[in-house]
């Protein structure tokens, strides 16, 4: 195992440590892993959490017009409900707190005890679920469809709506009305390697990639050959409009690296996303490509569309000063 750690126990401890360092707007509490800015904006507080390893996603999308706080688990863990209480109360600025989460049962679980905690407190909160993988059914049977990389933009979207001094049903609303409206399909063509752990969680043959896995290394859809960018465009993109209806629609698109694709082919893919859109009657409104929610270094992408409305555009166009998501 390569890797520019110390000790692979305190990885997350020291990146969040890292982060903090050079981002002096943030402050970092080492005794709840948790990444929150330094001024209190006196308006609605917005948080997240997960397990750690998809970086930037999430400390990194701390910052004005985004995110107030970030929650971080160990290495693709859940955080524990006492690190989430910390991350509420480091966020609340008196007018409420609204939680952004993937749906992953893990993280459901903690963040519904931390939420009935802080509300004793008197903290009010609101919770609202991203599923937008649609390389996984939404059934109600089990827990369902996995969020992934689109849970960025309902960030994006519901941090404007806070910055811009709505109330907490209202920046709540337009959350959910992003997270309806968002689908996203990825593939892999690499593992990765846990620190702790210290060998790759799963195998891919020289010529062989992975539709629809997850970013813990999930099962996907189908083992394949290696793909055109042409080809893994519209494999991806015909996936994600089987599931959502986007014609004639204004779509924020979101292009991104699972940790160790390069730019180079990142924006080859764009292309032919672009191509592949205009030609289904579906208008690309705004372009995000890099990496934005990856799994370690695994090689690979995904593809996410956002339905765009009027509200939607200027929020996703709104200033951000996030370390990892500037406007």
């Amino acid at each position: 195992m390569k890797k520019i750690i110390n000790d692979p126990n305190r990885v997350v401890s020291d990146m969040l440590r890292g982060l903090a360092v050079a981002n002096p707007d943030v402050e970092y509490f080492p005794e709840a892993e948790v990444v929150a800015l330094k001024e209190k904006s006196g308006k609605v507080g917005l948080i997240t959490g997960g397990g750690s390893g998809h970086e930037p996603s999430f400390a990194g999308y701390v910052g004005k017009g985004m995110l107030t706080a970030a929650i971080a688990g160990n290495v693709f863990a859940s955080p524990s409900p006492d690190r989430i209480i910390k991350g509420f109360e480091a966020a609340d600025s008196g007018k409420g707190v609204l939680a952004v989460i993937m749906n992953y049962s893990g993280d459901l679980m903690n963040f519904d005890m931390a939420k009935e905690m802080v509300e004793m407190e008197g903290i009010e909160t609101r919770i609202v679920i991203v599923k937008d993988d649609v390389a996984v059914p939404d059934r109600e049977d089990s827990t369902g469809r996995r969020g992934i990389a689109g849970t960025v933009l309902v960030h994006k979207v519901a941090g404007a709506k806070a910055a811009a001094g709505a109330s907490l049903e209202e920046v709540a609303a337009v959350a959910q009305k992003a997270a309806d409206n968002v689908r996203t399909m990825g593939m892999s063509m690499s593992s990765c390697t846990i620190p702790a752990v210290g060998k790759p969680g799963f195998s891919l043959g020289e010529n062989e990639i992975e539709i629809g896995m997850g970013i813990h290394g999930e099962p996907g859809l189908e083992r394949t050959g290696v793909k055109t960018a042409k080809e893994l465009a519209s494999a991806l993109i015909e996936r994600i409009l089987a599931d959502y209806d986007y014609s004639g629609s204004q779509v924020a698109v979101l292009v991104n690296g699972l940790g160790a694709t390069p730019l180079m082919e990142l924006n080859i893919l764009t292309g032919e996303v672009d191509d592949l859109l205009k030609e289904k009657g579906i208008t690309p409104y705004r372009y995000f490509v890099g990496n934005y929610m990856t799994s370690l270094e695994m090689a690979g992408c995904s593809i996410t569309l956002m339905k765009l409305d009027d509200e939607l555009k200027e929020l996703i166009d709104a200033p951000c000063e996030a370390p990892s998501f500037r406007i």
